[in-house]
């Protein structure tokens, strides 16, 4: 019958210490750094493994905290575009959309557009059109308040 030694670990069990030194070292979260992300700052080398496996950046300033208010991107549309796709309209309304110069405007039309580049006023201008640019919208400072739902009878 073989023998079956027994593991070292096993015979450190019972011990006021288990074999780890003192023992305030073995009592509560002491000797880990505490639970989950804590004792994991500057000097947590003790957890750094865990820091450094994490997708975002850990240590550091954030920077999307500080780079305040960033513009919108507008979408951008050529003149052929809206001559190609807004041949029949009196009025072309494009919330969103920068207008470029590229091609010619064939009609008079009204165009709305949040923003236009120089040489596009100025084809517009030229086709006997008009250009009116759409200022963008303020934020509210007051929060709005919730609306009750009203139940129809049918």
């Amino acid at each position: 019958m073989p023998f079956k030694k027994r593991r070292k670990s096993a015979r450190r069990h019972g011990y006021q210490t288990a074999f780890r030194g003192a023992k305030e070292r073995t009592r509560g979260s002491g000797n880990r750094g505490g639970k989950g992300m804590a004792g994991t700052g500057k000097r947590g080398d003790a957890k750094k493994t865990l820091i450094l496996n994490l997708p975002e950046p850990y240590f550091g300033k954030s920077r999307t905290l500080r780079r305040g208010n960033v513009p919108k991107k507008l979408q951008v549309i050529n003149l052929d575009d809206i001559s190609k796709n807004h041949a029949d309209s009196k009025e072309v309304k494009l919330k969103g959309y920068k207008i470029l110069g590229e091609g010619t405007l064939s009609f008079k039309t009204i165009i709305h557009a949040s923003a236009a580049s120089f040489s596009a006023a100025e084809k517009i201008k030229k086709a006997g059109s008009e250009l009116i640019i759409i200022q963008a919208e303020e934020k509210v400072s007051a929060p709005l308040k919730p609306v009750k739902k009203v139940a129809v009878k049918k």
